[in-house]
C-alpha cells in the first residue's frame, strides 16, 4: 500500500511538472518505475497507459484555459503517434545506448538556448504569430513519438524545446498543444506495446494510481502554464531541459563521470538555473512597471489632447 501511495504522488508531482512545463511526467514515472526492477518496456507500457488518461485531462484542462492550438496538435500529434507505435513495437530489440546520449546533446543546446533566449530577451516577438508548418511538425513528432516510446518519455523534451525555440507560438500554447497532442502518442504506443510485450508484464494498480495522481494535477498545471509569465516559465523550462539532459550525459557511456562529479554539476546548474530565474523575475516586474508608467503618460497626453481641442473650441 505505501509503494501505491508513493507512486500515486510522484504521478501527481509529475504531471503537475509536465502540465505547468510541457514534459517530464514519462521521466519522472519510468524512472521510479526501473529503479524498483520493472524491465524498460513493462515500465514504459504502464506509463504510457497511465498517460491515457493524465493526457486527456491535460488537454481539457488546458483547452479550458484557452492554452491549446488545435491546428498544431493536428500536425505534430498524428506523426507522433506514428513514431510512438514504431518504437513501442520494437523496443525490446532496440538499443538507446547510442541514441539517448546524441539526442541528449541536442536537446541540451535547445535548451541552453531558450534559456539565455528568454531570460535576457524576454518571449521571442519577431516569428510570433506565424504559421508553424507540417514541414517542421510532422518530422518533429515522427522523431519526438519514437523517443518518447522507446525511452518512456521524451515527447515534451523534444517537442516543448524545438517549437519554443521557433519563436511562433506564445510557451502556454506550446505547452497546451504538446500536452494535447501526447493523447494520440499514448494511445498509440499503448497498442504497440500490447502487440509488442502483451499484458502480463504490466501491473494495472500501478497504471490506476499513476492515473489517479495525474488527473487531479492536470487542471492545477493548466492553470498555472496561464498565470506564470511568458519570460519566468521559458527560463523554468529552459533549466528543467539542461538539467535533465546534463544528468543523461554524465551517466552515459560516453563520458561516465563519478558520483562527485555529477553533485558538483547538478549543484552548478541549479546555482546558475535559480539564479536566471531571479533575474527573469526581476527583468518582468521591471517591464511591467515600465508598462504601467508609459500607460499613465499615455493617458495623460490623451486626457491633455483632449482639454485642448474643449479649450479650442
Amino acid at each position: 500500500m505505501r509503494a501505491l501511495i508513493l507512486l500515486g504522488l510522484v504521478g501527481l508531482a509529475a504531471q503537475l511538472v509536465d502540465g505547468s512545463l510541457g514534459m517530464a511526467y514519462g521521466v519522472t514515472s519510468t524512472t521510479l518505475l526501473l529503479a524498483v526492477g520493472t524491465n524498460a518496456a513493462a515500465a514504459s507500457a504502464t506509463v504510457h497507459l497511465a498517460e491515457i488518461g493524465t493526457t486527456l485531462a491535460s488537454g481539457i484542462s488546458h483547452w479550458r484555459f484557452g492554452n491549446v492550438d488545435w491546428k498544431v496538435v493536428a500536425k505534430i500529434g498524428i506523426p507522433g503517434a506514428v513514431g510512438a507505435f514504431a518504437g513501442a513495437t520494437f523496443l525490446s530489440s532496440l538499443s538507446t545506448e547510442i541514441a539517448a546520449p546524441v539526442m541528449s546533446t541536442i536537446l541540451l543546446s535547445l535548451g541552453v538556448y531558450i534559456l539565455i533566449r528568454f531570460t535576457a530577451f524576454g518571449l521571442p516577438r519577431g516569428n510570433l504569430g506565424k504559421p508553424l508548418r507540417r514541414r517542421f511538425l510532422a518530422p518533429l513528432g515522427l522523431v519526438a513519438g519514437f523517443v518518447d516510446a522507446t525511452g518512456g518519455g521524451g515527447w515534451g523534451p523534444v517537442g516543448t524545446p524545438a517549437i519554443l525555440a521557433s519563436g511562433r507560438l506564445a510557451p502556454r500554447k506550446v505547452i497546451g498543444s504538446i500536452d494535447a497532442s501526447e493523447f494520440l502518442v499514448a494511445i498509440a504506443a499503448s497498442v504497440g506495446f500490447f502487440v509488442g510485450i502483451g499484458s502480463e508484464n504490466i501491473d494495472f494498480a500501478w497504471v490506476a494510481v499513476l492515473l489517479l495522481g495525474g488527473v487531479i494535477a492536470a487542471p492545477i498545471a493548466a492553470w498555472l502554464v496561464r498565470h506564470i509569465p511568458p519570460r519566468i516559465l521559458g527560463s523554468a523550462v529552459g533549466g528543467v531541459i539542461i538539467l535533465t539532459n546534463v544528468r543523461t550525459l554524465l551517466r552515459s557511456d560516453w563520458i561516465d563521470a563519478s558520483s562527485g562529479v555529477q553533485t558538483v554539476a547538478y549543484i552548478v546548474i541549479a546555482l546558475l538555473w535559480a539564479g536566471a530565474i531571479a533575474y527573469s523575475v526581476r527583468e518582468y516586474r521591471r517591464d511591467k512597471a515600465n508598462e504601467s508608467v508609459e500607460a499613465v503618460e499615455s493617458d495623460l497626453r490623451e486626457r491633455g489632447a483632449e482639454e485642448e481641442e474643449t479649450a479650442s473650441a
